[in-house]
């Protein structure tokens, strides 16, 4: 079967959730047709696909007419959150699943039986005329369109999920959604766990993940980005035991390598592989992430409790306020520990410019700054306090909390139901 593969462009969740169901597909023709930094970490993980499509810096013409040749071209589609190749594959006749990390997120501002009737109604005759038809939807209605409009829905499991299915649930929709635990790259996991053994490299681990999306950049709203320049020098200075710090994320791709020293230790910064840096989760002491889910998922896989840094942007805040009754989420960075109180607007687009403003002042602001340096290590040192079985019970909960059926098992069930049609 010719499975073209696509992934919402923003950070490396979504794209990182598309690499681990390809895997787990090696008897398909997989296709990868994306921009961005999702087309980055496709390129610098290319054994998970057969053929990659970079679109980035393409006119809009030719990327839709790339993308719709691609299509025809394909037996069925898998998108990670990308609902405009979803709006592609039903105007092109293809099956389709979407598949989704974030189903309890998304936020709407009108009724879902309007967003419902728009799909029912919705002209197969062109992507024109079908983008039209949308086009009053916001881009979290339009994710949750594409839900309504494939053949299969698929999504991962986190709180708040269940009730989005049954709210979701109508007429010959129910059957599609199914829940999965974490959509993680399970033979790269068990790899590492394998050969887990000789010394680490690094005492600690810093994972930012692909930061960019549809307003940060790594050259443009990225105040986050300055603010973590200007704190590695000082984590150095610090703590004495991490002696040799990796940061990792796509900000430091690309010929954007950099190194950090300060009190005769060091702080190297790049990007890695996928599944280097899944060996490298499962032999570094100490680990700090951006609260993303996919690289959550893979440390509960590996048996590891990280701490959570400050949120980069509005899905962080919703991510840590779900999971605030764990340890993960007690335990975690806030910029409320440096600015209680501060107004955070409950909109994904304002939420996340409101963060970037933020972090800018906590930045630029001496005193503020102190107190971000002061809580993040009070938060730190909590952190590295944990014994071995409060590790192993913070794991367990989230495990717990988080599971649900393999996602390869669903996506066999998903295209073994298309191979049948």
């Amino acid at each position: 079967m010719r499975i073209l593969m696509g992934a919402q462009n923003c950070g490396f969740g979504p794209v990182s959730e598309l690499v681990a169901v390809s895997r787990r597909l090696p008897g398909h023709g997989r296709t990868f047709v994306g921009d961005g930094v999702g087309a980055v970490f496709a390129r610098r993980n290319p054994d998970a696909f057969d053929g990659v499509y970079d679109t980035t810096g393409m006119p809009p013409q030719a990327r839709a007419e790339l993308t719709d040749t691609l299509l025809r071209g394909s037996d069925h589609v898998v998108s990670v959150m990308d609902a405009d190749l979803v709006v592609r594959a039903v105007v092109a006749r293809r099956p389709v699943a979407m598949v989704d990390s974030l189903f309890s997120f998304w936020q709407l501002a009108r009724p879902l039986e309007r967003i419902r009737e728009l799909c029912a109604t919705m002209p197969r005759s062109n992507h024109a005329a079908a983008d039209r038809h949308l086009a009053d939807l916001s881009p979290h209605e339009r994710i949750v369109a594409a839900h309504l409009l494939a053949d299969h829905s698929v999504v991962q499991n986190f709180p708040g999920v269940m009730e989005r299915a049954v709210e979701l649930a109508g007429p010959g929709v129910g059957s599609r959604v199914r829940l999965t635990g974490g959509i993680v790259d399970v033979e790269g996991l068990r790899a590492v766990v394998r050969t887990a053994g000789p010394a680490p490299e690094h005492d600690l681990l810093i994972n930012v993940g692909g930061f960019k999306n549809f307003l940060l950049d790594f050259d443009v709203n990225n105040d986050y980005l300055l603010l973590l320049h200007r704190w590695i020098p000082d984590l150095l200075r610090d703590w004495p035991r991490f002696r040799r710090v990796l940061v990792c994320g796509g900000p430091f791709g690309e010929g954007r390598e950099r190194t950090f020293s300060a009190a005769g230790r060091q702080a190297h910064c790049r990007l890695l592989r996928q599944r280097e840096l899944l060996r490298v989760a499962a032999r570094t002491p100490h680990h700090l992430m951006a609260p993303g889910l996919t690289a959550l998922h893979e440390a509960i896989a590996l048996g590891r409790l990280p701490l959570a840094v400050h949120e980069q942007h509005y899905a962080h805040v919703f991510t840590m306020r779900a999971l605030d009754g764990t340890l993960f989420g007690r335990g975690g960075c806030r910029f409320t520990d440096v600015v209680p109180g501060h107004p955070l607007p409950e909109d994904d687009l304002a939420g996340t410019s409101a963060l970037v403003a933020l972090a800018g002042r906590v930045r630029e602001d001496e005193g503020l700054y102190a107190r971000y340096r002061r809580t993040f290590n009070e938060r730190i040192e909590h952190h590295v306090s944990l014994t071995p079985a409060q590790q192993r019970q913070g794991v367990e909960e989230l495990g717990k909390l988080l599971d649900g059926e393999p996602v390869h098992s669903v996506m066999t069930d998903v295209l073994g139901a298309a191979r049948g049609a």
